[in-house]
């Protein structure tokens, strides 16, 4: 019987991490990888003056957006709260609706919610994709749900349920096909969440091709960035044209006046940021494959350390391995592997906190969450830059 304690497991998993990753710390959970045209483009979008909310690259990043995700329509952002909120708007999200969202995800996915003065409605996730559980849901809607006029309420709470807001954990596309029919059957409008999902695919499609609206990030810690930044993505002209009035003050279009039709935001990309983003996705492709070597080197690693598996996504995705997540036996062993590795140098990270037991989200709607609880108990996030793949040792 092999030792599992603490202390054994803890030493298993630092080895090995030490064998494969390079000898300078600290080493980030992640980091941008920047190449040298990002200089190139950036400097010629400062020579030209525009480096505020119009300009070309803007156009051009959002065209090249859309083409390199296959969806229709790209409207760049500030960030992906802003993507996240205006989606919300444009999906009908009003105050005291609710919107069904996992506990497992970052707070930025709650907040646009609570921001527009709605309720989000916490469900579980599902243990192969780390997304929503289409059971688990079909399961607490059955429980919760009632139809009105064609509209779903909770009949607890009695609020509308306006929206089923999906999100791609980690990178990892949630069961779309399952949980698009669900909403459909209760009409509810999906939004995808997918911050982390740039160039990830499910069944050839890529994140944000089921929704009606989808959200992504550009933040430093991203597969690109822009610095700051997000895109809402679309593929209704419609939405497309009142998202970009949304995000740009609801300026109606003439030389001099200044006329606005409704209560809008300042949400628009800078197009110094969307320089950046442009000479990013010029290597889109070589960062996944980067990162994708990366996580084949992680489950080599820990193919052989008993009490520890290293995620694996279903068959039919292919992810972006935005960040590689290790499973350890409970919360124990997790923390103590934090408190080590973080002593190395090694800035491993936990799941968010689910977002039930963040004050201000105790009291709001929610189902049952075991598996949340259980894969919050046991996950920790390995360092994942595309950096690593270039510079990490072979695995012993």
């Amino acid at each position: 019987m092999v030792d599992l304690s603490t202390d054994w497991l803890v030493n298993g998993v630092l080895d090995r991490l030490e064998r494969i990753l390079p000898a300078q710390r600290p080493i980030a959970l992640h980091e941008p990888a920047l190449e040298a045209n990002a200089w190139a483009t950036v400097k010629d979008c400062l020579a030209s003056g525009w480096v505020s909310s119009v300009g070309t690259y803007v156009d051009r990043f959002e065209r090249e957006l859309a083409e390199s995700t296959g969806i229709a329509h790209a409207i760049a952002t500030v960030n992906g709260t802003a993507a996240l909120h205006t989606s919300l708007l444009l999906a009908g999200v009003a105050a005291g609706d609710e919107v069904l969202l996992p506990a497992l995800t970052f707070v930025g996915s709650a907040n646009p919610v609570a921001t527009i003065g709605a309720v989000p409605h916490f469900v579980d996730c599902a243990e192969d994709t780390l997304g929503i559980d289409p059971q688990a849901l079909a399961t607490h809607l059955e429980k919760i749900a009632e139809q009105r006029d064609d509209a779903c309420f909770n009949r607890r709470s009695g609020r509308r349920i306006r929206a089923l807001m999906v999100v791609h954990v980690l990178g990892h596309l949630a069961d779309m096909a399952a949980l698009s029919k669900i909403a459909e059957n209760y009409g509810l409008h999906v939004i995808e969440d997918a911050a982390e999902a740039l160039g990830s695919r499910r069944d050839g499609r890529h994140a944000g091709a089921w929704g009606v609206l989808s959200a992504l990030s550009f933040n430093g810690n991203k597969i690109i960035t822009t610095g700051g930044g997000g895109a809402l993505l679309t593929a209704d002209a419609d939405l497309a044209q009142r998202a970009r009035a949304l995000t740009t003050t609801a300026k109606r279009p003439h030389p001099w006046a200044f006329e606005h039709d409704q209560v809008a935001f300042n949400y628009r990309m800078p197009n110094l940021n969307a320089a950046l983003g442009v000479a990013q996705l010029e290597h889109l492709d070589a960062l996944l494959a980067a990162k994708r070597h990366l996580a084949t080197v992680y489950r080599d690693t820990f193919e052989d350390l008993e009490g520890v598996e290293v995620f694996r996504e279903p068959a039919t995705c292919q992810g972006n391995q935005w960040l590689n997540l290790l499973l350890l036996p409970d919360a124990v062993q997790r923390d103590a592997l934090l408190g080590a590795a973080h002593a190395r140098g090694l800035l491993l990270r936990p799941f968010w906190t689910p977002l039930h037991h963040l004050p201000m989200y105790t009291g709001t709607p929610r189902a049952e969450l075991r598996t949340t609880e259980h894969l919050f108990a046991r996950g920790v996030c390995l360092p994942s830059s595309a950096a690593l793949a270039a510079t990490i040792r072979a695995a012993a």
